[in-house]
């Protein structure tokens, strides 16, 4: 068992909003991982906690925190409608990414993208906007197809993970894959649905994401990365 060197519940700024987060950073990690949640969900999320889990198993530290303040998650149970708003998380994820840059256990690890349903189009879109920070992102479930011509900018290697039985999601999948010039890869876990409760399915989303990153937050960076200015 790897043991976490760093732990720590942040407050963070995202332009005039501030959002909780958890930060866990095990001994010796190589890369730190930022979770985009999906529509509806939290960092609460037991998915993204199993994999969160995982991958800091094999070295990678996670940053797992709420795309929305808790008033606008209890405005969002009401309407269902911040969920969507695939530009609004985007700007959050990406206020998140360059606040934590530099910034204590995080300085100097390689950062990598992990999304989920709708927070996949929301790492999509960040992603796009800073290819010299993001060395990777993996997608579960995920509707790329929400993050437009983002996809056309996409420079990190990309991992969309899919379940075989998820067949319209599936197909989305399918189309961004052949729009996004970067290092990508389709992984489909058989006879999964949409949320992975399959016995075992997210175990293999956990194993996907974790050689995923290895691969690519586990070598030196080809240019010089962007730090924010803190």
């Amino acid at each position: 068992m790897r043991g976490v060197e760093y732990e720590q519940t942040l407050i963070i700024p995202a332009g005039r909003k501030e959002l909780e987060g958890d930060l866990l950073v095990p001994v010796d990690a190589f890369g730190l991982v930022l979770f985009a949640h999906g529509s509806g969900s939290s960092r609460k999320s037991p998915r993204n906690l199993l994999v969160a889990e995982a991958l800091r198993e094999r070295g990678l530290g996670t940053l797992l925190f709420d795309l929305l303040t808790p008033d606008e998650e209890r405005r969002d149970a009401e309407t269902a409608h911040l969920r969507f708003d695939v530009p609004l998380l985007a700007s959050r994820l990406g206020a998140v990414t360059d606040w934590i840059q530099g910034r204590g256990a995080a300085r100097g690890l390689a950062l990598g993208y992990f999304g989920a349903s709708t927070g996949a189009a929301a790492a999509m879109i960040a992603a796009s906007r800073r290819p010299r920070s993001i060395r990777a992102v993996v997608s579960r479930g995920g509707r790329p197809d929400l993050a437009r011509d983002a996809l056309e900018r996409v420079q990190a290697p990309t991992l969309l993970i899919v379940g075989g039985a998820d067949l319209a999601v599936l197909e989305l999948n399918e189309d961004a894959l052949d729009r996004i010039p970067a290092a990508k890869q389709l992984a489909i876990v058989p006879g999964a649905t949409h949320l992975f409760e399959e016995p075992g399915a997210l175990e293999q989303v956990a194993r996907l994401a974790g050689d995923w990153f290895l691969e690519h937050l586990a070598v030196p960076a080809t240019t010089t990365h962007a730090h924010a200015h803190l």
